[in-house]
């Protein structure tokens, strides 16, 4: 099995910043990269046989295939609100292009129909405000079965305030079985800059290496992932994510993603499976699944819906 836990960099090559096929994650289905133009900088890419997405994470793009362009707003960052992004089909040659540079994920799953090139405007990604108190937490389902067509992929988007824990109570998605389907994951982080990032940049010029800080740079923020094994799955992942890591999660339990008090965190999830039916069906660890019950007595985060949408 391939290491599960990517940092940063660490899967780039000369085009992406960030290139997991599902050759190199160890399976079939799920893939995603992560493309970063400058100003006036383009991309020209072929889709394979995964359809993808075009998903700003940050700036506007114009995406162009077989002579039609779609113009992507995008938005400021992940945590500033939700994005319009562009469906992309198979065996696709299509341009990336972007005034003011950005940074652009490209979620994909391996799949067997051509479906049409289109667009997803921001005014249809339901945003649903899932679980409450301290496991609070925000869902852009953009790509899911019920908000957007796609043959296989199934993608969305989870912010969790600072200091709460999302991805929670843990689950899996590894059995072909009532109310569970096979999917194959991948988690994507960014970390929000500290509020008080000016002052904190005054601190990390005069803190040592140790705890996150190096030479001048400000802290870099973290979170915490955890995945682990059933008894047909040896997985075993205690990971401190940074923004640009990457989590494979081919099989096991996976939660919680706990963001750190003072940092806000993002995820995107990609997932992909095998299944006759495009479905995301999972199982709650039965240990744990007892906390959704406590929910009923407890409020929403008052800090959400990041963005302040609705």
């Amino acid at each position: 099995m391939p290491d599960l836990h990517l940092p940063a960099g660490t899967s780039a090559d000369d085009t992406y910043a960030l290139h997991i096929t599902p050759a190199r994650a160890g399976w079939t289905y799920s893939g995603l990269s992560v493309l970063e133009l400058d100003p006036g900088g383009s991309c020209q890419l072929y889709t394979e046989d995964a359809e993808t997405l075009v998903l700003p994470l940050a700036g506007a793009c114009e995406v162009t295939y077989e002579g039609q362009t779609l113009q992507l707003k995008g938005r400021e960052s992940v945590f500033a609100s939700v994005t319009d992004f562009a469906y992309l089909p198979r065996d696709a040659h299509v341009d990336v292009r972007s005034e003011h540079g950005g940074r652009f994920a490209l979620p994909s799953a391996c799949c067997e129909r051509t479906l049409p090139f289109r667009y997803g405007p921001a005014s249809g990604v339901p945003v649903e405000l899932r679980g409450a108190g301290q496991a609070s937490r925000q869902v852009n389902n953009f790509c899911t079965p019920d908000a957007f067509e796609a043959d296989r992929l199934i993608a969305c988007e989870v912010l969790t305030p600072a200091g709460n824990w999302s991805s929670y109570p843990p689950h899996k998605h590894d059995e072909d079985r009532d109310g569970e389907s096979v999917l194959e994951e991948i988690y994507y982080y960014e970390i929000a800059e500290p509020k008080a990032f000016g002052d904190l940049n005054q601190t990390a010029r005069s803190a040592s290496p140790a705890g996150g800080h190096s030479g001048g740079a400000a802290p870099r923020g973290m979170a915490y992932q955890r995945v682990y094994g059933h008894e047909h799955s040896d997985t075993d992942v205690l990971a401190e994510v940074r923004t640009g890591d990457v989590v494979l999660i081919p099989h096991g339990w996976h939660g919680p993603s706990m963001a750190v008090p003072g940092y806000d965190l993002y995820y995107l999830n990609v997932m992909a499976g095998p299944g006759d039916e495009r479905a995301w069906r999972i199982c709650d660890d039965p240990v744990h699944g007892w906390v959704r019950e406590t929910w009923h007595d407890q409020t929403i985060d008052p800090r959400l819906p990041f963005g302040g949408g609705s």
